[in-house]
């Protein structure tokens, strides 16, 4: 039986205020609310959110979140329960459950640790290593959700070189033309002049003609110069604007990416020490006081993961918006 003797200890809660409250959630047709619950009996004061998945009614809500606490379920407390056993009690419940909870108003910044910034700078690492190399440093590879987007950055780096390069030898070409298109026109002055001056009509006339060619040709070739500029200015601006634009995006998305990882990589790290611990038969001091540490990284990976959504959704968007621009130049 779990009594209040197996609670020697009181709860440690690192400073981090809890606000009560109760929030009722319509099942889904799963008769599910859409959440993973941690803590209990036997080694826990506290019963926790560990996970709100999802498209869940939890989720839609968006009252509850990774860490809070749960007090009750429909109006009778869980505490002394086990998390199957509150688990249960919520799945017996038709319709709606009521669920009571203490708010965790956690700080973000609290939860970002000197050790939850070198986890950051590990990924960082791993990402630009290939497997081979990390395997050989004894260094894992994190991978999510197949990421083609580091791929798309190296493509974009090199499509900026391609376009500068292209630019560059366009530029000395059109002040080529436009220097031989000059050339032209002298050569028509010239030629208007002779005509005017030669005393055959036969030949003042073939001198006069040759004066227009030139002169024609120099036209057409600023009409084609005046045609070609625009170009080369949505060119210039997709180099120097749209892709950088995008390559500080992504550079950003990989930030809150690793950032991500990292909690994720801290939360895998906290769970293997609380399993080995009990299979000592020594539960932690942090686990005893109500798991507040790991509680606090459980709201910091979700808010995490939410800007990392965030960040990839805003990414992809102008990637599709840089092909359509680049579409349009090339069409243009």
């Amino acid at each position: 039986m779990f009594t209040d003797m197996d609670y020697d200890l009181e709860e440690d809660k690192l400073g981090i205020p809890t606000v009560p409250g109760t929030v009722t959630l319509k099942k889904d047709a799963n008769n599910l609310i859409g959440i993973s619950i941690g803590g209990g009996a036997q080694y826990c004061p506290c019963l926790y959110i560990v996970q709100v998945f999802d498209n869940t009614p939890a989720a839609l809500d968006g009252t509850l979140a990774a860490g809070d606490e749960i007090t009750g379920v429909n109006g009778k407390t869980v505490k002394g329960k086990t998390k199957v056993e509150v688990a249960k009690m919520i799945q017996t419940v038709q319709g709606e459950a009521v669920i009571h909870y203490n708010k965790l108003q956690a700080d973000p910044k609290q939860g970002k640790s000197l050790d939850i910034v070198l986890k950051k700078v590990k990924h960082r690492l791993v990402e630009n290593m290939s497997s081979g190399t990390a395997d050989a440093l004894g260094l894992s590879r994190a991978i999510l959700c197949n990421d083609g987007l580091v791929k798309r950055l190296e493509e974009l780096e090199k499509t900026a070189e391609l376009y500068k390069g292209l630019m560059e030898h366009t530029k000395r070409l059109l002040r080529a033309f436009f220097e031989l298109s000059q050339t032209h026109r002298a050569f028509g002055d010239v030629f208007s002049i002779i005509g005017v001056r030669e005393p055959q009509a036969a030949a003042s006339e073939a001198f006069v003609k040759f004066a227009d060619a030139h002169r024609n040709i120099e036209k057409y070739g600023i009409q084609l110069l005046k045609t070609i500029k625009p170009m080369l200015h949505d060119l210039n601006t997709y180099l120097h604007k749209a892709i950088p634009d995008t390559k500080l995006t992504i550079r950003k998305y990989l930030d809150v990416k690793f950032e991500y990882l990292s909690y994720c990589l801290k939360v895998k790290e906290m769970d293997d020490e609380e399993y080995s611990s009990i299979a000592m038969g020594e539960p932690l001091y942090r686990v005893s006081t109500g798991n507040y540490e790991y509680r606090l990284v459980l709201r910091c990976r979700q808010e995490a993961r939410a800007r990392f959504a965030k960040m990839r959704k805003d990414v992809l968007e102008k990637i599709e918006l840089l092909d359509q621009k680049h579409g349009l130049a090339s069409y243009r």
